[in-house]
């Protein structure tokens, strides 16, 4: 018998809970080839616990005066500590506006050192950005389920030449990784886009599945000047974000002022109810976020070996300092040896210039070799880990809308509907029967129909339905939402209802699948 034995595989881990899996594998399998490779010095900072336990963050980018505290405060129907509104820059700090039961405000280098908070590694920015950087909490409903983060107005104008004293697209570019939502704001009256502007979304445009762009202060223009604004806004973004399709952009105006033109007020609504619909379900998909940027994470620390151990193995005895400037210099032709080596998809690879720019301060020689086995871990983390947590999702999600924590709550979001509504929505609120105003009409076709004890039989009730020329289908399901008590007849309510159903139809609104509670005849009503 042989005296070498293969090592035993590794037993699979089981995880009962998806935060308790995410951090344990992350620490397992993918840390160890992050801190080989020194991935946290030249691309991204390690992981802790807080950033898989934190709430859903919204993050608002847009350039001063467009709107974005006010857009806070819609959400929040509420002012919050230090807040300020103005028509010129007024937000000049990163701003967190976080839950707490008591009123207050949390300065930046008190945020960076506490451990329970995931803003540690903002030290890497300098005390310049942690001076401008600040928490507002306040006990408003919306932040139990979300946290939201307010930025800095970005200055106007084809030259951008202010230096704030800290990378500032860096710091945006931290908070993008982190964030859910990215929301772009955009003034409907100042669409010109500065360099800094610019250069902020370039920051970002890696996470574009996170990214709603926001055209805010829409009311200000009538529907055709709204409509050429629209167009150009599309074109521009196009060129900066170069994406293929054309981004979806919500219309509107977040604020709680009368509309100066009213003749869009249906558009906004929607467009409000669109966004807001996005936000609302952020708690539900957190996880799902959490689990996906990770799986990012672990492809780029990936790629990133790659290219760091492919470095160092091109270095001569002699003459490293003239060889490390050369790859710098040719990177380009290095990620394409990299990417045909090992069948890396191009579009994964990190910005040539950022990269170039990183690798200048680093000492290859410092560089690891290629290590076969860690990068397996990270595979097999990607094979087989991440599948076995993702088949938890089901049961978190559930569990979540079973203690009413799937959606968030209060603010804004506790939709308040008016006594008023069209198509099928109509009469909702009322306190009398929307089919009333025309029954009388619907009441003299039926008292001219042939009854058996005051009701009418489906055949004779056909007869008078199909006057609509509605498909058989349509008919065959306004039959079933009107005969409410299924008794395989109508009677002069349940007549005039489908004769409603028929009108809201033919006006192009959908037919329910349920009768909604509002449109159910009165004497079927249950009493509360």
């Amino acid at each position: 018998m042989s005296k070498f034995r293969k090592k035993a595989a590794e037993p699979l881990a089981i995880y009962d809970d998806i935060t308790v899996g995410l951090k344990e594998i992350y620490k397992k399998s993918l840390l160890p080839l992050e801190k080989e490779y020194k991935y946290h010095e030249i691309q991204s900072p390690m992981m802790e616990d807080p950033d898989f336990d934190g709430k859903p963050l919204v993050m608002l980018i847009g350039q001063y005066s467009t709107g974005k505290t006010t857009f806070i405060r819609y959400l929040l129907e509420r002012d919050f500590p230090g807040m300020r509104i103005g028509p010129e820059p007024t937000t000049d700090n990163f701003h967190i506006i976080d839950f707490a039961e008591e009123e207050g405000k949390i300065p930046g280098n008190v945020l960076s050192v506490d451990s329970k908070k995931p803003f540690r590694h903002l030290q890497q920015f300098g005390g310049t950005f942690l001076s401008r950087f600040e928490a507002s909490q306040t006990n408003a409903e919306v932040l139990k389920s979300v946290t939201l983060l307010d930025t800095p107005g970005i200055l106007a104008g084809e030259k951008q030449l202010v230096n704030r004293g800290y990378d500032f697209a860096g710091v945006l570019k931290w908070f993008a990784e982190r964030a859910d939502r990215i929301i772009l704001l955009f003034d409907a009256h100042k669409l010109d886009i500065s360099d800094e502007f610019k250069s902020a979304i370039q920051a970002i445009r890696k996470n574009e599945d996170k990214i709603r762009i926001v055209l805010n202060k829409a009311d200000m223009m009538n529907h055709q000047q709204l409509m050429r604004v629209y167009g150009a806004m599309m074109w521009s973004l196009a060129r900066i974000l170069q994406n293929p399709e054309v981004s979806r952009i919500y219309v509107g105006s977040f604020w709680n002022q009368p509309l100066i033109y009213e003749g869009n007020r249906e558009l906004f609504e929607m467009e409000q109810d669109d966004l807001f619909d996005d936000l609302e379900a952020l708690p539900r998909f957190a996880m799902v976020r959490r689990l996906n940027d990770l799986i990012k994470r672990a492809k780029a620390a990936r790629i990133h070996s790659l290219i760091v151990s492919y470095l160092k193995s091109q270095l001569p005895m002699i003459g490293k300092d003239a060889k490390k400037k050369d790859l710098i210099k040719h990177l380009d032709v290095v990620f394409e040896t990299v990417q045909n080596q090992y069948g890396v998809p191009a579009a994964d690879f990190p910005d040539l210039d950022v990269m170039k720019e990183k690798l200048r301060k680093q000492d290859f020689t410092k560089f690891p070799n290629y290590d076969k086995a860690l990068i397996a871990k990270v595979d097999k983390m990607l094979a087989e880990d991440i599948p076995r947590i993702m088949s938890l999702l089901p049961g978190e999600e559930q569990e979540k809308n079973r203690m009413g924590l799937g959606t968030i709550k209060g603010g804004v979001f506790e939709k308040v509907a008016m006594p008023y509504g069209k198509g099928i929505d109509a009469g909702i609120g009322e306190n009398i029967w929307i089919v009333t105003r025309d029954k009388s009409k619907y009441d003299d076709i039926f008292n001219n129909l042939e009854q058996q004890n005051g009701k009418i039989t489906g055949r004779i009730a056909r007869d008078e339905l199909v006057k609509s020329k509605l498909s058989n289908n349509v008919l065959g399901k306004i039959w079933r939402l009107a005969d409410h008590d299924q008794d395989g007849l109508l009677d002069n309510e349940e007549f005039a209802l489908a004769m409603h159903l028929i009108k809201v139809k033919c006006e192009g609104s959908q037919l329910p699948e349920e009768l909604p509670a509002h449109l159910i005849p009165p004497t079927q009503r249950k009493e509360d």
